[in-house]
């Protein structure tokens, strides 16, 4: 293959400048997109030599850039802007959310994989979203209020890895957020953004999410607005002398309890054991040869690794090279986004309390017949799950649950190459709109599927008590001879899966620098409709794809790329140009 014979800084030229762009993205706010992203900004791509960092927002990436400089390593870095993150950002992510992490570790030579995925309370049933006659509730319904909530694993998440990996005072990392917290911020224009769309989502609801984000008079906070947050800045306080067991067996487990089983319309049946159990899982992390690469990503309960694999891997007998970004290549992609997603939908789920074919879905001989299902001159209207290497195929029904986007990703490497890629997140935008000590609570419970099963076989993402629920976040990094060269990741609800693998392509196939990868208008197929994304040169795909055969939706697709490129002792990044993220190094 041509790409054995090309380094990455050869295939992205000499060349780093802004990426010049003539298009600005319509700010359509979709309704499958409660969280916003802040408009178009073209961004330059960034290059350094020693340590870099990528983050959803400036403030939370100068952290993180500042612990690398001070010597700090990409745990470090990692622990202090996902805090900072939880105060700027706080409609993605935070300590009352959950998050997948893996870590290069470069003394051992080895990727770890961290699951602190949320976990439903043990009381939890199948029939956990159902009404009274046997139906599943409206989405918005199930979102608002203590029913949606899982235990938080993030904190838990935070604290074990620093444990084990980092290096710097564990409460020094948590005073930058504890000291803006207490002197405030100024309202960013995508959080403003934000809180006014999510106004008529119940974002009002409960007092204490209202009194934060709104006016007196009702009206939602605008852009420029210093946001104060003395609440959290005492909470962190406590975990910076504690740890996390405040949190999990403490005072604020009861207030998460309390404020979880008393929302009137929708309350959970979370309890103090539920927490005080939660435990982070470190998992073998999920790989798939592609070309002269290896593309890790994160294992079950997240669908996001095997999806992402199972796309490369059907697309690995065409030469995307010598087609580059046209229809074609861009049909065949999507082809193989539809196939994967069958597979998605009929098998993937927690693996702890379900049977899983994790194997076989990723077996080279099952995806090789896969890929004769795509063809070339017409596309597949939708695609059926397909037979992997198991006995229990025939045993499930399908869950075509795509979870909302409200997730933030950070990609980070240090200057003894050790490096992180992480997702994290608190569901939709806002979460569950409850708000305990200066944190909102996640909604992640309603990623299950609120249909426990279908035609009499049960469906694998149900609800079940202590599982936790199917994920679409794809914290990614490829290897090459056995090291990374390439860290990303992406929010987006389950179009997360589509923006990486689209990404990793631009990039490995196409030629494309991190910056210009990321930059790439968007094309994505969940076993359904085309969506193009609106004002960008995707476009210009319609006419052709649609010739093929594919139902094309123009709508905003506002995903939140970072991109860390390592190669021949160059780092070169890439932030997604939708929001505000920025990238940093030395």
């Amino acid at each position: 293959m041509r790409h054995a014979k090309k380094t990455l800084v050869a295939r992205f030229g000499a060349g780093l400048v802004a990426v010049a762009l003539t298009f600005v993205p319509a700010l359509v706010f979709a309704k499958d997109q409660p969280e916003r992203g802040s408009g178009w900004t073209a961004k330059a791509a960034v290059e350094a030599s020693r340590f870099m960092v990528a983050a959803a927002n400036p403030v939370a990436a100068k952290v993180g850039y500042e612990v690398l400089k001070a010597g700090g390593n990409a745990i470090d870095a990692a622990v202090a802007v996902q805090f900072m993150l939880n105060l700027v950002e706080p409609q993605s992510s935070g300590i009352g959310g959950g998050a997948f992490l893996l870590y290069w570790d470069a003394s051992e030579g080895r990727l770890h994989s961290f699951d602190g995925r949320e976990t439903a309370p043990w009381a939890a049933t199948p029939d956990y979203f159902l009404d009274a006659d046997g139906k599943p509730k409206p989405f918005f319904e199930r979102v608002v209020g203590g029913r949606s909530v899982g235990v938080p694993g993030t904190l838990k998440l935070l604290e074990t890895v620093h444990k084990r990996f980092g290096r710097h005072d564990w409460a020094s990392l948590l005073k930058p957020t504890v000291d803006l917290a207490g002197k405030g911020f100024e309202i960013s224009p995508r959080l403003a953004s934000s809180i006014a769309g999510a106004a008529k989502y119940a974002l009002d609801r409960f007092d204490p999410t209202r009194a934060y984000f709104f006016n007196p008079d009702g009206s939602p906070k605008p852009a420029g607005t210093i946001l104060k947050n003395p609440d959290f800045a005492n909470l962190l306080r406590l975990i910076a002398d504690n740890g996390s067991d405040i949190f999990y067996s403490g005072t604020i487990a009861t207030r998460i309890v309390e404020a979880v089983g008393s929302t009137p319309d929708n309350p959970g049946l979370m309890t103090r054991a539920d927490i005080a159990g939660y435990e982070v899982v470190e998992r073998d992390p999920v790989c798939v040869a592609y070309r002269v690469y290896r593309i890790c990503g994160m294992g079950p309960p997240s669908s996001g690794g095997l999806t992402v694999g199972q796309i490369l891997k059907m697309l690995e007998g065409h030469d995307l090279e010598a087609m580059g970004h046209t229809p074609q290549a861009v049909h065949l992609i999507l082809e193989a986004s539809k196939l994967a997603f069958a597979d998605r939908a009929l098998y993937m789920a927690d693996s702890d309390f379900v049977r899983m074919p994790t194997k076989g879905l990723l077996d080279a001989g099952y995806l090789a017949r896969r890929a004769t299902e795509i063809r070339a001159d017409t596309a597949i209207a939708k695609a059926e799950a397909g037979t992997p290497p198991w006995k229990d195929a025939a045993l499930r029904a399908p869950d075509p649950t795509r979870p909302q986007p409200g997730t933030s990703h950070l990609v980070i490497r240090d200057a003894e190459g050790n490096a992180v890629s992480m997702t994290t997140t608190i569901e939709t935008g806002f979460g569950s709109r409850l708000m305990v000590s200066g944190f909102l609570l996640n909604n992640e419970l309603t990623d299950f599927s609120a249909t426990p099963s279908r035609d009499g076989k049960p469906v694998a993402n149900r609800v079940e008590g202590g599982k936790r629920p199917r994920s679409s976040m794809s914290p990614t990094v490829v290897l090459r001879d056995g090291k990374p060269v390439l860290l990303l990741g992406s929010p987006g609800g389950s179009r997360i899966i589509g923006y990486v693998a689209k990404t990793i392509v631009a990039i490995l196939d196409w030629g494309m620098s991190p910056q210009k990868a990321v930059s790439l208008g968007h094309f994505i197929n969940r076993n359904g409709d085309t969506d193009l994304e609106a004002g960008t040169d995707a476009e210009a795909l319609a006419p052709a794809l649609e010739a093929l055969g594919h139902t094309v939706k123009v709508r905003d697709l506002n995903s939140g790329l970072h991109v860390i490129a390592i190669e021949a002792g160059r780092l070169i990044g890439g932030a997604d140009p939708r929001r505000e993220g920025k990238v940093l190094g030395d």
